[in-house]
Order: C-alpha cells, then sequence, then structure tokens
C-alpha cells in the first residue's frame, strides 16, 4: 500500500513555522513508519514545510494531531475522504475524543500505537478495518523500533535529531494531558538501546522530547553517565522537573553528558496554586536557589509560567516576568490555562459552567477560552500579551543574556526569533485576522 502520514501545520502565529524551516520533525510519524512493514511505502508530510496535494493517491493517510490542530487535521480527513482515501486520526485530541474524530475519519487509533498500528495495517489488507483501535496494555519500551529518519526533509529543520528516553508522568497536573495519555507511571526504554541510537545520529545536538528526562534520578544517572562517554560529544536538551537542583550528583552527570538547556515547569509562584492543580513537587521557595544552582553548572533555562490559575490576579503577570528577569531566565513560555479534553481541569471547568469556547483551534495556551475566577478574560488576555512583549523586549533580553553566557550566540538568537514571532502574534490580533474568543459561555 502507498502510506501518506500528515503533520498538520499550526495556523497560530505564535507557533506556526516559515516554510522554509521547522524547529522539530515529526517525531511520532517516522516511528510509525518503521512500525509498518516493508511492503509498503511511506511518505512523511509535514504541512509546516510544505502544501499537501489532495489529488495524490494514496491506499491510507494517516494524520495526529493536538487539540489546537484537531480542526485542521479533520479539513485533511475530510478532504481526502471526499476522494475515497482511507483515513486514520491518532495522537492526544482523537484519543481523548475518539467518537468526534470518528466522525472525520475511517479508523481512529486512541493512545499509543505501537500493536494497533500493525493490526491496522493487517485489517486494511483483508478488508476488515475496525473503526476504533486501541491497547489494553501499555506498550514496553525495549527493543522500540528506530524512527525511519530517512523519510525526513532533514535540512529544513533546526533540531532534526529528536530521542525518546522515557513515557508517562506520575507528576499529574490536572491542566496536563501528558499522564492521560502515557500514563501515570514511568516507563523506560533500556539505557543501552538509546545509547546506541543516539551513536548512530548524524548531528551533534539532541532534543531528547522526554516530558520530564530527570523524573526517575536512578535511570537519568545510567543514562546520562552513558552520554558521557559516548566518544562523539554532543549537545542536548530536554524538559525536566526543578527536582533536579536538589541533587548535586545529577546536576553535575547533567552537564558532563552535553546538557545545554533545560524547559523547566515552574508553572506559578503562588504555593496554592501549585497545590490546586497537582505540582506541589515545586517549592517556591526553592526556585531561586534551584535556579542558580542548574545556572552554576552551565545549563540553561526556558521556564514555563501558567496564567489563570484560580488563585491569580492582575498582579500575577508583572510577578511573574519580575521573577524570570531577576533570575536570568534564558528564555521562558507563558501559557494561558487551557481546558483540555481529557483532562481533570476541564471535567472541574465544565462542572462550574466556566468554560466559554469549544473552537479547538483557540486551545493554543495562547487564547482565553474559559472565565478566570480573579480578573476578567480581557484583562487575563492584555496581560498574557504584556508577559511576553516584555520578556522578550530587547531590553529584557540584554539584561538576561549579556554578552558573557555560555552558548550566547545560540541563546540571543532563540530570543529574537521569539520576538519576532510574538510581534507577528500581535499584528494579527490587532488585525482581527486572528481573534481572542468571543465572550459568551458556550451552553
Amino acid at each position: 500500500m502507498k502510506i501518506a502520514l500528515i503533520a498538520p501545520a499550526w495556523h497560530d502565529p505564535l507557533w506556526e513555522s516559515e516554510k522554509e524551516k521547522s524547529i522539530f520533525p515529526p517525531l511520532n510519524l517516522i516511528t510509525l513508519a518503521a512500525l509498518t512493514p516493508p511492503q509498503h511505502e511511506v511518505t512523511i508530510l509535514d504541512e509546516s514545510l510544505t502544501d499537501l496535494d489532495f489529488d495524490a493517491k494514496y491506499d491510507l493517510v494517516g494524520i495526529s494531531a493536538m487539540t489546537a490542530l484537531a480542526p485542521r487535521a479533520y479539513e485533511i480527513a475530510d478532504a481526502f475522504r471526499k476522494k475515497g482515501t482511507r483515513v486514520v486520526l491518532g495522537g492526544m485530541h482523537p484519543s481523548a475524543l475518539p467518537e468526534e474524530a470518528g466522525a472525520h475519519a475511517d479508523a481512529v487509533v486512541i493512545g499509543e500505537a505501537e500493536g494497533s498500528w500493525q493490526r491496522l495495517l493487517a485489517d486494511l489488507e483483508d478488508g476488515k478495518l475496525q473503526p476504533i483501535y486501541r491497547q489494553h496494555e501499555r506498550p514496553s519500551l525495549e527493543h522500540m523500533v528506530h524512527p525511519r529518519r530517512d523519510l525526513l526533509l532533514r535540512d529544513r529543520y533546526l533540531v532534526p535529531d529528536t530521542v525518546q528516553t522515557t513515557r508517562g508522568c506520575p507528576f499529574a497536573c490536572s491542566f496536563c494531558t501528558v499522564s492521560q495519555f502515557f500514563g501515570k507511571s514511568f516507563r523506560f526504554r533500556p539505557v543501552e538501546e538509546v545509547i546506541h541510537e543516539v551513536a548512530g545520529l548524524e548531528g551533534e545536538v539532541i532534543a531528547f522530547i522526554d516530558d520530564n528526562i530527570v523524573g526517575h534520578p536512578g535511570y537519568a544517572r545510567r543514562l546520562f553517565t552513558e552520554l558521557a562517554r559516548l566518544p562523539k560529544k554532543i549537545k542536548w536538551f530536554s524538559q525536566g522537573s526543578l527536582n533536579i537542583a536538589r541533587d548535586e550528583e545529577l546536576l553535575q552527570l547533567a552537564a558532563a553528558s552535553g546538557c545545554i538547556g533545560l524547559f523547566i515547569g515552574f508553572e506559578s509562584l503562588s504555593p496554592g496554586n501549585l497545590k490546586a492543580v497537582g505540582k506541589a513537587v515545586n517549592r517556591v521557595e526553592e526556585y531561586r536557589e534551584a535556579i542558580k544552582k542548574i545556572h552554576d553548572h552551565g545549563i540553561a533555562i526556558e521556564g514555563a509560567f501558567v496564567f489563570g490559575l484560580d488563585e491569580d490576579d492582575e498582579s500575577v503577570f508583572e510577578r511573574t516576568v519580575k521573577f524570570a528577569q531577576d533570575n536570568r531566565l534564558e528564555a521562558a513560555q507563558f501559557g494561558i490555562l487551557t481546558p483540555f479534553p481529557g483532562t481533570p481541569l476541564r471535567e472541574a471547568l465544565e462542572r462550574e459552567g466556566r468554560i466559554t469556547s469549544n473552537d479547538w483551534s483557540e486551545y493554543t495556551i495562547s487564547k482565553v477560552v474559559f472565565e478566570p475566577k480573579n480578573m476578567s478574560a480581557k484583562t487575563l488576555q492584555e496581560g498574557f500579551n504584556w508577559a511576553w512583549q516584555e520578556f522578550y523586549s530587547l531590553g529584557s533580553i540584554s539584561r538576561r543574556l549579556g554578552l558573557a553566557k555560555k552558548h550566547a550566540a545560540i541563546l540571543w538568537a532563540l530570543n529574537l526569533n521569539i520576538r519576532k514571532r510574538f510581534n507577528h502574534f500581535l499584528e494579527r490580533l490587532r488585525s482581527g485576522s486572528f481573534t481572542v474568543p468571543r465572550p459568551s459561555l458556550v451552553k
């Protein structure tokens, strides 16, 4: 069979890529390609880099989508189905709302694809395609296939080499989809298998796309130790929790293995907010010292903060930005609290009647889709806009980064790129071509 695997493009100007370059390749799709029996021909179509040809002939089109990308995924699916092509949908959003996704597809894969994908292909060949595929047990990460990176337009990605070492997260934050999709306990790939994959990569910069690469310190120690022993020295970055700073040995191993940066979820400066969303592992009183320890090991930090939690009022924006600037965070991602399908947060806000939009294209963490508790939706949107503008102003970038920081050139380029994208976001907002959600409550 001829199979096309499609990654829909972002149409939110804050996150969309320019057609010439994208940041990361779709690791999920090239992993699916590797799971596909060799008699089938697989094409990877990343819509952020290429236009789709709906007249192309495929026996099967597979589309993976997060919530904000679901409307575009459905458009693509409907267009191919009109041409008589079979379509399967999977990923975070279809897994949370399989009935909705099923209206646009011949089959829906719920959860992780290992096992389900192979069964689906065999059923399709036999003319027995089922509407729903799901695993009853979470797949083991032993003997994982190596993704089909040969199918990528490698030079079109800023960081073409991405690797996954773990799945799952025990923190189970109420607003996060990760533990709903991958489970509330960690699963690990054997360290030697990760090292074998890393050793075969072309580049020297690697993104480990784990949701928390230091979530299990024992595993992380073994992984970092072996990474440091590689003959080819690499630079890597990933997501991690702030409690890495409580483990001096782990910090040293991370730095020695080539860690240049971590994306860390601070989420809030309010202990009450952290407790309410299930992130009590974060201790606000330790933030400053933890940041200093990580910085002292030459590791940059991109901090993630959420606006709109129930204890947030109008003062949260200035306090948060000042904190991030005073601690010289190399980058920051400010997000608006978003009730994604399948999360405890959504269930709570639905019970309280506070959700104001079910237009999934607005679920980009850059728009207000619910009624905040201690401020208006307008104030939350405007505060979010101000936080990005202020943090990525030229004066702020200069004060935070200077010229002496390790990897200063890379960090300046990153900050200027984010500044450019956010200014484009604001231009679209002001022009009306990209609007904030309507205030009326969804019934």
